[in-house]
């Protein structure tokens, strides 16, 4: 597996972050990852990525970062 596509959204005012992350997924392979960096949880983007047959794992850094995985769902 290639390095993750990542999306440095931190402290990013909305809708900005969401922007970024929609423009990501356009580009990532079907094998690939993406991986969100993100100030705040994005609850909305969860409903979405879910919607359009994406998978995501959320954790959160010792820092307050939440470090969201998202990958394309297995068929």
């Amino acid at each position: 597996m290639s390095e993750p596509l990542i999306v440095d959204a931190r402290w990013q005012p909305p809708p900005l972050p969401m922007e970024m992350t929609l423009d990501a997924l356009d580009d990532l392979p079907e094998d690939g990852e993406l991986l969100l960096l993100i100030h705040r949880e994005p609850g909305p983007l969860y409903s979405i990525l879910a919607q359009n047959g994406y998978t995501h794992a959320t954790e959160i850094q010792s820092d307050g970062t939440f470090c969201i995985r998202i990958r394309h769902a297995s068929p």
